[in-house]
């Protein structure tokens, strides 16, 4: 009975160092995730009030991104979530179709989101030592189509280089935030034009226009280059190289969001090893 004892103990005490150990490994901390549909499937509520009256995407029967994380068997599971399904990278009311006004329904920056998701997991006592190492930011909806603009939609016109510029000055402003924080962001490259039916999804939604493939093209583009070229300590993957429709011309089907979490989970586990 005594060695059994022994034996049960130095078996406990190895499962508990491996405990502490993987406790220790970034993968292993909550990973922040902040973005629009492709992170969250829901859109927010605002005291009662919400954009497309607060309607899911799929009407609940779909698997974002920030969810399809959750389940990813490598990972413990830990996500805080601050994605909100039509999100853009900047404030913004809801611009129903037809309408000659905005709002009162909105939705919240990406620095927004960032700072919420922070404030999930600060440490005390200063609350500026964070229970995280990784954020994914994911592709916004800026540019894509007229309700992405904060204006009526009969009132917004297509992006042109200045604007395109200045939502990768925003998405560059996020990661940089995020790397002040000791937060290393992760960013997607937005699926291949070809992968999407926008125009499609424009029909679905009553939307009065969507972005052309030329401009798509160019902002996905200019926006990958950019934060590569900007923010060299920044992770970039492209996770819906694989990218298939649910049949809504853009959002991922269950399997494209399982294949992307896929990828987020081997970088992490990658730099793991690479830490070690």
């Amino acid at each position: 009975m005594g060695l059994k004892h022994k034996c049960l103990g130095l078996v406990l005490a190895t499962l508990a160092a491996h405990a502490a150990l993987a406790q220790t490994r970034p993968s292993s901390l909550p990973l922040l995730v902040v973005g629009a549909s492709y992170a969250e499937g829901k859109t927010p509520f605002n005291q009662g009030i919400a954009p497309l009256g607060g309607i899911a995407v799929g009407f609940g029967s779909y698997l974002s991104l920030g969810q399809a994380l959750t389940r990813s068997a490598p990972l413990p599971g830990y996500v805080i979530n601050e994605g909100q399904a039509g999100g853009t990278t900047f404030a913004r009311p809801y611009c129903a179709p037809g309408a000659s006004t905005c709002g009162p329904a909105s939705w919240d920056s990406y620095m927004t989101q960032l700072q919420h998701a922070l404030a999930r997991v600060a440490m005390p006592p200063t609350f500026t030592q964070y229970n995280a190492k990784y954020v994914v930011i994911l592709t916004p909806n800026d540019c894509l189509h007229s309700d992405a603009f904060g204006i009526p939609q009969a009132q917004a016109q297509p992006c042109g280089p200045a604007q395109m510029n200045q939502v990768a000055d925003r998405l560059i402003a996020v990661g940089a935030y995020a790397l002040s924080k000791g937060i290393t962001p992760i960013y997607d490259v937005a699926p291949r034009y070809s992968k999407l039916d926008l125009n499609l999804f424009r029909s679905l939604y009553g939307l009065d226009w969507v972005i052309g493939e030329a401009d798509y093209n160019t902002l996905r583009q200019l926006t990958h280059n950019r934060i590569r070229a900007e923010l060299p300590s920044a992770i970039t993957l492209d996770i819906w190289k694989d990218f298939v429709h649910m049949g809504d011309g853009i959002h991922p089907t269950p399997e494209a969001a399982r294949r992307a979490a896929l990828q987020v989970t081997v970088e992490l586990l990658r730099r793991d090893v690479m830490a070690n």
